[in-house]
């Protein structure tokens, strides 16, 4: 059941990216960029993209907890044992910029823990992917027409995670582009103190959360805030790669379906 779940939301994610990738590369596009409460944008894509999703994770049977989606009352969502935690396009600031750092984001949530994940870079063509028993894995140079193929076809193209890292650049630190708080930026102090060589990169979305899983940075700090569906699916690939998301004491890992959908601050390692 599970690996047809992984295989279901691998193609989502690929279709909801193709979708995506329409707009983003059509000169003429018009990104219909509205404000939500919160202020943040929301775009076409980003709700071409929920539709897209919604719609193939439907034959799994299970709720979904969406971005862009109507928000169930805690008191229904309680009673879920498992769901499907998504953000159909994750960077939404670094879509309209054009940055091609942005995502779409598929967890399958089991009592709170994230056991599944898919997290699709559209414009880098690159797909990660995660099951817990199964472990986790990157596939580049991948598009919608993968969509649909059986899970041995996608495993038997992907490579493992973590990757084999060169060590020549110290510790590593991924931290947000648009987000670099004072307290992350106290935090990465502290590690300058400890390790000496720590070499900051930048990213948006939830790839800098498979930075981490894959290997190419050792820690990412967000004393920031965030949602469940910005950090679900990347803490489903951390698990299976052997890391983990953890709130601020370094020790307890974050939770899913919360009566308040926010993250605490977190340190991914």
């Amino acid at each position: 059941m599970e690996e047809e779940r992984l295989r279901l939301a691998i193609g989502a994610a690929l279709m909801a990216g193709r979708d995506i990738m329409e707009i983003y590369e059509d000169p003429a596009a018009d990104f219909a960029v509205e404000r939500k409460a919160d202020n943040s944008p929301l775009t076409a894509a980003d709700r071409r993209a929920h539709a897209r999703i919604a719609a193939a994770l439907e034959p799994a049977g299970l709720p979904v907890l969406s971005e862009e989606g109507r928000l169930a009352d805690y008191a229904a969502r309680k009673a879920w044992k498992a769901l499907w935690i998504v953000d159909p396009l994750d960077g939404t600031k670094e879509f309209i910029r054009r940055n091609g750092e942005f995502t779409v984001n598929i967890a399958l949530a089991e009592g709170g823990i994230p056991t599944l994940g898919v997290v699709y870079a559209p414009a880098a063509r690159t797909l990660y992917f995660a099951e817990e028993t199964i472990g986790a894995y990157k596939i580049g140079d991948i598009d919608h027409r993968s969509a649909g193929l059986p899970l041995d076809d996608l495993a038997g193209r992907a490579d493992r995670l973590p990757l084999e890292q060169a060590d020549t650049k110290g510790f590593v630190v991924v931290a947000s582009r648009s987000h670099l708080s004072p307290e992350t930026e106290d935090y990465i102090r502290r590690l300058e103190q400890e390790y000496g060589d720590v070499h900051i990169i930048s990213c948006g979305s939830s790839l800098k959360i498979c930075s981490v899983a894959e290997g190419a940075a050792d820690v990412y700090p967000r004393f920031a805030p965030t949602m469940e569906w910005d950090t679900a699916a990347g803490h489903a690939i951390a698990r299976a790669a052997g890391k983990n998301v953890y709130q601020t004491d370094e020790k307890t890992p974050l939770r899913y379906n919360k009566e308040d959908l926010r993250n605490p601050w977190f340190v991914v390692k």
